[in-house]
């Protein structure tokens, strides 16, 4: 997104330098599979080189979801996942003026900010009643619905679609609400999910379902193949948790443990604390461990909203136990080890409160907040607290 908004040249989001390839005895090639034969260990390119392989690592990434909507495949629409849908976007936004983002996920709020920063008018187009519903609680929910309404998107709630329609020249000009509003627009980007890409290993003989079935070393059932990454499915799943994992930290994860064990060592992916992070328009978006978007039973939070700012901090705990399970905040930095730390330690909440200032990453000068989420869950529970003692801020980076 950063590229496409001028933020950033394509070589600044480079890994590595084009020499380290060479230098580290990498043979890079940059070519299409077409075919695998797992008997002759042998990869077939779209342009007919051959590559044969002792070991062979499967990373193939996902591919944005196509439901089935009429018209979909008209030129102008399209979905946002690699570099080549980045130079496809360049291509379809090209002296537009209006555009429609369909699906309220992190891509979808991403690509309504990219196609703004340009002067496009975006409708985003939401089917569930708030934003997020499934990943968020209604008061985050609600502080990003004000965030991208506050930016000048026009959010439409409650509102699915039921097909694009074509102009003269082939290229979509409108789309319909299933209530048969028609939308006119010059370009539609499609972000309702991805799916991994794995549709031209159908005819392998390596099991799939959804991606390819790997065990916790990423094993699939043929020697010597291995998946990693959106591609990759768990034949047994993490209790409570998804057989495709389709973030960015874990997939560094599956490749940090994959590396050892093709080293020679030995390794078990451990799913650990779950993370994740985001940013909607100015609106940064941490959250560490179990925040559902509805409390469980035998569980209770502490929520404090900032009275006039976009920021709030929310911290989920057990009733049983009071060990802390999950944090989310909005428009404030947590340190990811100190909460990982905490959840896997089942601190408890009063203790996590009193130490709450060693979790806040923002720079020197900002406000934090600790004071006010103690009075919060104070006032709650009928009990006083004592406050928090500011840490002095070269005292805090000695520590």
């Amino acid at each position: 997104m950063y590229i496409y908004m001028g933020h950033l040249r394509f070589e600044d989001t480079k890994p590595y330098e084009d020499h380290f390839w060479k230098k580290n005895r990498i043979t890079c090639i940059r070519g299409e599979v077409v075919r695998l034969s797992t008997e002759k260990k042998t990869l077939y390119l779209s342009d007919g080189q051959e590559i044969t392989y002792h070991q062979l690592v499967l990373a193939l990434g996902s591919k944005p979801l196509m439901p089935g909507w009429a018209g979909e495949y008209l030129n102008g629409i399209q979905g946002l996942y690699g570099m080549m849908d980045l130079a496809l976007l360049e291509e379809n936004t090209r002296h537009i003026q209006r555009a429609a983002v369909v699906g309220g996920g992190l891509i979808g709020v991403e690509l309504a900010e990219m196609l703004h920063a340009r002067g496009i008018h975006v409708t985003f187009l939401v089917r569930e009643n708030r934003y997020m519903e499934r990943i968020l609680p209604p008061e985050e929910s609600e502080l990003v619905h004000q965030e991208i309404q506050r930016n000048g998107i026009d959010l439409q709630l409650e509102t699915e679609v039921k097909a694009f329609l074509p102009s003269k020249e082939g290229r979509v000009a409108a789309l319909e609400t299933t209530s048969g509003v028609k939308i006119p627009t010059e370009f539609v980007g499609i972000t309702i999910g991805v799916t991994p890409n794995i549709a031209w290993l159908a005819e392998s003989s390596i099991e799939t379902k959804r991606g390819i079935l790997v065990d916790r070393e990423f094993k699939t059932n043929l020697p010597d193949i291995f998946a990693v990454g959106d591609c990759a499915e768990f034949r047994i799943p993490f209790e409570g948790h998804r057989s495709v994992e389709q973030l960015w930290y874990t997939g560094k994860m599956h490749g940090e443990v994959l590396g050892t064990i093709l080293g020679g060592g030995k390794a078990s992916y451990q799913k650990g604390v779950f993370f994740n992070s985001a940013k909607f328009f100015d609106m940064e978006y941490q959250v560490y461990g179990d925040v559902a978007p509805i409390l469980a039973e035998n569980t209770n939070e502490v929520f404090w909203r900032h009275p006039m700012l976009h920021k709030s901090i929310r911290l989920r705990y057990k009733t049983t136990t009071g060990a802390v399970m999950g944090f989310c905040t909005m428009g404030i930095r947590f340190r990811q080890k100190v909460c990982q730390q905490w959840i896997q330690k089942n601190t408890p909440i009063e203790s996590v409160l009193e130490n709450l200032q060693d979790a806040f990453f923002d720079p020197e000068f900002f406000d934090t907040f600790g004071d006010e989420v103690r009075a919060k869950y104070a006032a709650e529970i009928g009990q006083n607290l004592i406050p928090i003692r500011k840490k002095n801020f070269w005292a805090f980076l000695r520590s």
